[in-house]
């Protein structure tokens, strides 16, 4: 019995038998010819069943204003104290976990939503990082544009660098845009099957003559399991991938997509033979506005959010992606993603 519901019960009961049985004897054996000490005795027994009570609610009101106390400190903040069950009472125990996993849950919340915090507070401070630099090449070049005596050759170079600069921010507000929508999930398209081959020749059809023009060569290897996923994020994981390698190779650079599949798992892997990524922790890769070298990714045209998409396209997909420097030279980024099983009859 630890329910209190059945502890009171048995008392009320109790002390209902023992009052009926004490006036029953006092009525028979003493009688009804002595009000006075039929009074005394009625007094006696109301004052013992207070006092019972007193003790009764005392013992239920004990743990709960110990609970009362310890969730007053934790409502002000006090860290120290835990609300844990004392074993006196079994509802107040039962409060007491529930409380514990209340504060509990709060708690990793708070942390969850400090992280979120602090990494948005990050994000906006990059964002503004990032602006500030192709804003006052705008600036500065409108500016100069001013003067009313400047060589026509001279004044098509700072137009041409407005032009850039611009086009360098439209590009980033669509790829922060892209970013959001894959990381808050509200990509209305529905998944279906996605033949990776496909997507890389796609790719390479659209790289192709930029990565010709840089005096390289592009080549997909291999075949892989069909996927299920949405095709443009796909097709843009990969062009994240081999714009970024291209904007690497020198001339007579070769990149290689390479499709294989590897237990239930379909894997594509983007190598290229130009200078890698160095002892940089390949976890940075993938951070927003990371850049190895600021100067050369500016210069190429990367706005530093290529491979955060890709990450969060491919985590999406329940993917995994991972990048190391090849020991001939070079990148490599591996993307794995769940392949479909075909059914066997």
């Amino acid at each position: 019995m630890k329910r209190l519901q059945t502890y009171f019960s048995v008392l009320t009961a109790l002390f209902s038998m023992a009052s009926a049985l004490a006036m029953l004897f006092i009525i028979v054996f003493v009688g009804l010819e002595h009000p006075a000490f039929l009074a005394w005795c009625i007094f006696v027994g109301c004052t013992f069943t207070f006092i019972v009570s007193l003790v009764i609610g005392h013992y239920m009101a004990e743990p709960l204003s110990t609970m009362h106390r310890e969730a007053r400190a934790v409502l002000e903040g006090d860290t120290r104290v835990t609300v844990r069950p004392d074993g006196k009472l079994y509802e107040a125990d039962l409060l007491a976990d529930d409380f514990a996993a209340l504060s509990e849950q709060t708690k990793t919340k708070m942390s969850d939503l400090a992280v979120q915090q602090k990494r948005q507070t990050q994000f906006i401070s990059d964002v503004a990082h990032e602006l500030r630099t192709p804003l006052t090449a705008i600036r500065g070049n409108a500016e100069t544009l001013m003067d009313p005596d400047m060589p026509p050759a001279l004044r098509e170079r700072f137009c041409h660098t407005i032009i850039s600069e611009s086009e360098r921010l439209t590009r980033m507000a669509n790829e922060l845009l892209t970013l959001q929508h894959i990381e808050e999930g509200t990509d209305q398209v529905m998944m279906q099957r996605v033949n990776l081959h496909t997507i890389a020749e796609d790719v390479a059809d659209a790289l192709g003559p930029l990565v010709e023009e840089r005096g390289g060569t592009l080549e997909i290897v291999g075949e892989a399991p069909d996927v299920l996923g949405i095709p443009d994020r796909l097709q843009q994981v990969l062009f994240n991938l081999v714009a970024n390698a291209a904007r690497f190779i020198g001339e007579g650079g070769h990149i290689e997509v390479k499709l294989e599949g590897l237990a239930d798992r379909s894997v594509v892997s983007v190598l290229d033979d130009g200078p890698g990524f160095g002892n940089v922790d390949p976890k940075l890769l993938f951070t927003r506005f990371y850049r190895g070298d600021n100067s050369r990714a500016r210069n190429s045209g990367g706005t530093g959010l290529g491979l955060a998409i890709v990450k969060s396209a491919v985590e999406a997909h329940d993917g995994t992606i991972e990048a190391f420097n090849r020991a001939t030279g070079g990148a490599c980024f591996i993307v794995t993603l769940p392949s479909i099983h075909e059914h066997v009859h």
